[in-house]
């Protein structure tokens, strides 16, 4: 399997589909042996995203996340690519930043938003700073992986050799520069909670997705509020109450609703069990709830 993904990922053929839009006003640069940077030019309004190549590898169309979206919208897209989890932490991504500054790239365009989740979520807040006046929406982000203040979170070890103390280094500073910053995040998943503290800064709006988990960018997506937070925050519209009525949504979602129910068990408490299981038995074919509720109603 390792040798397969190793194939995979220096053959160059999973490139192909990039490079075939790149041709048309745009560019699929690589940056050194395990990063590329993407280019899509498509208007005046610029998405930034950071992604791993191999989730673009698995994807059938072999193209960024955010393709679909910026296709629907009119926008130019810009991904960088991380093979691995390198947290976007090489010199030859802080020069290809260093250059769009020289340039003056993000110039050219009316409005950026640089988007980022988890890993993705730390790039995003670091390269912000090279546009200034950019919005950021940033999923679960980590501001750093350096162990004397990330000490405590174990879900990247081997993350914490990078260096965070040189060029574009802590997130949170990064972000001083941009105009808005929305950072969504669970705030009863402690790792992320904790990290999104270290956001804590007046221009930066915390978005709360309680018991969204681990995997709060997921959820965001297959609950259909992804992609219409990124066109709220691109436009600069993104409220808190308006998050809050988007992420009503989540009650639609089995896997949320089943960590409800556990989440009730664990705390040992049947009469909030009983009303989790009846709200979704109300509202939705729901079988393991009702069986449960049967059981509760019997025991």
């Amino acid at each position: 399997m390792a040798e397969a993904a190793t194939s995979a990922a220096t053959s160059g053929k999973w490139l192909a589909a990039m490079d075939a839009v790149a041709e048309d006003d745009g560019y699929l640069e690589p940056l050194g042996k395990r990063h590329w940077a993407f280019f899509a030019e498509a208007g005046p309004v610029l998405l930034v995203t950071f992604e791993r190549a191999e989730a673009v590898r698995a994807r059938p169309g072999k193209m960024p996340e955010a393709w679909g979206l910026c296709r629907k919208n009119g926008w130019s897209l810009l991904t960088v690519l991380a093979e691995g989890e390198t947290f976007w932490r090489a010199p030859e991504v802080w020069g290809y930043f260093d250059r769009l500054v020289d340039d003056a790239f993000f110039d050219d365009f009316d409005r950026v938003l640089f988007f980022g989740a988890d890993a993705g979520g730390y790039a995003a807040a670091a390269y912000v700073v090279t546009a200034p006046g950019a919005r950021a929406l940033l999923v679960s982000p980590r501001a750093t992986m350096a162990p004397e203040i990330a000490g405590w979170d174990w879900r990247h070890r081997a993350a914490r050799r990078f260096d965070y103390t040189s060029r574009y280094g802590y997130a949170p500073d990064m972000t001083e520069g941009a105009s808005r910053v929305w950072l969504v995040h669970d705030p009863l998943h402690l790792p992320d909670a904790a990290h999104a503290a270290l956001f804590r800064r007046p221009w930066v709006t915390q978005l709360r997705a309680r018991r969204a988990g681990e995997a709060t960018v997921r959820v965001l997506g297959v609950t259909g509020v992804l992609d219409p937070l990124i066109e709220e925050a691109m436009a600069g519209t993104l409220t808190v109450p308006g998050f809050a009525r988007r992420w009503r949504a989540r009650r639609g979602y089995p896997v949320y609703l089943r960590t409800l129910l556990l989440a009730a068990q664990a705390m040992n408490r049947p009469g909030l069990e009983r009303l989790v299981c009846r709200n979704v038995t109300g509202r939705m074919h729901a079988p393991r709830f009702a069986k449960r509720l049967a059981e509760l109603d019997q025991g």
